[in-house]
């Protein structure tokens, strides 16, 4: 399972389009935007702020600034209530869209993720943001599916979004519009349908889900959080080290199978030779010197054997 913002895209979003309704200038949706989200970190955050600095605006100030996990943020600005997030907080806030989300889904289509500002109770603006794919990784999902594994996304993002981003990158199992929180739970739930799963995300949101997964995966690029609470962190941001770590952890378990099979046989018929089993028989008895060279030479032939990963082609 793939986390999208980060993981399966760049993480680093530009702003690509800016709707506004009737009689609403785009340099003042964008100057609200930026106002609300001068505090936040978040990556779309970041793309809005970074837009607003090429525009040369200067923030408002803003009052009770109220962050809604999942869904975007709530402010105060001279008196009245603004909103700035996705469509959910809109339909949850009751808000009229003005026909946006029409223009919304356009947008959706072409795999960008659409922030809405509404004030007072209705839309004034629709600001969309593209997150491009990194490279290679379509490439990496195709190799994980060459291996035999399911593959799939996991993503805040709308149904629309997620789905065209998933046509791209090569992944049609996409579970969207899933808030932070529920990320974990979504990983318990393909547990217990009998998976065995690997989830592979960056961000501190990731961090449970990583957790709860029977593998957690976090990319080298991501958070300190997020390395700390997985169980493989991979050193370069390539998500072709995906399945090559995948791949190395077949090539391991198939050495130590052979390893403990050759093992047992070895001992099985080593140990009852040196304990005299031949003596009756055949008048034989196992020189201690030989027996302990026997034994050193099984150790070696292990030891051997495991090298071998050394020269093993992951990919």
């Amino acid at each position: 399972v793939f986390d999208k913002t980060g993981t399966l895209t760049r993480g680093k979003p530009e702003v690509t389009d800016i709707v506004t309704a009737g009689g609403i200038e785009e340099h003042d949706v964008l100057k609200m935007a930026v106002s609300i989200e001068a505090v936040s970190e978040h990556p779309l955050a970041q793309a809005i702020i970074e837009k607003g600095r090429q525009a040369q605006v200067s923030p408002v100030s803003v009052e009770h600034f109220e962050a809604l996990s999942g869904l975007g943020a709530r402010v105060v600005v001279n008196g009245k209530k603004w909103l700035l997030g996705n469509l959910r907080l809109m339909e949850k806030e009751a808000v009229a869209m003005n026909g946006f989300v029409r223009k919304a889904e356009r947008l959706a289509s072409e795999a960008k993720t659409c922030v809405f500002v509404a004030e007072a109770g209705r839309v004034v603006g629709l600001i969309g943001v593209s997150d491009r794919p990194k490279a290679y990784a379509r490439e990496a999902v195709s190799r994980l599916k060459e291996m035999g594994l399911k593959v799939a996304m996991i993503t805040g993002d709308n149904e629309k979004t997620a789905r065209a981003i998933g046509d791209v990158v090569g992944i049609d199992q996409i579970v969207a519009e899933v808030l932070p929180k529920d990320k974990a739970e979504e990983i318990k739930r393909l547990k217990l349908e009998g998976q065995v799963v690997a989830m592979v995300g960056d961000g501190i949101n990731d961090a449970p889900a990583l957790t709860t997964a029977d593998i957690g995966i976090a990319i080298g690029a991501g958070t300190d959080v997020a390395m700390e609470a997985s169980d493989i962190t991979l050193i370069k941001d390539d998500l072709r080290s995906v399945p090559s770590a995948i791949r190395l952890s077949f090539e391991t378990m198939k050495i130590i199978k052979q390893n403990l099979f050759w093992a047992f046989f070895y001992n099985s018929l080593g140990i009852p030779v040196a304990a005299g089993a031949l003596y009756p028989f055949f008048g034989i008895l196992l020189n201690p010197v030989v027996a302990a060279a026997a034994m050193a030479m099984s150790s070696v032939s292990v030891v051997s054997n495991s090298l071998r990963l050394r020269a093993s082609r992951v990919w």
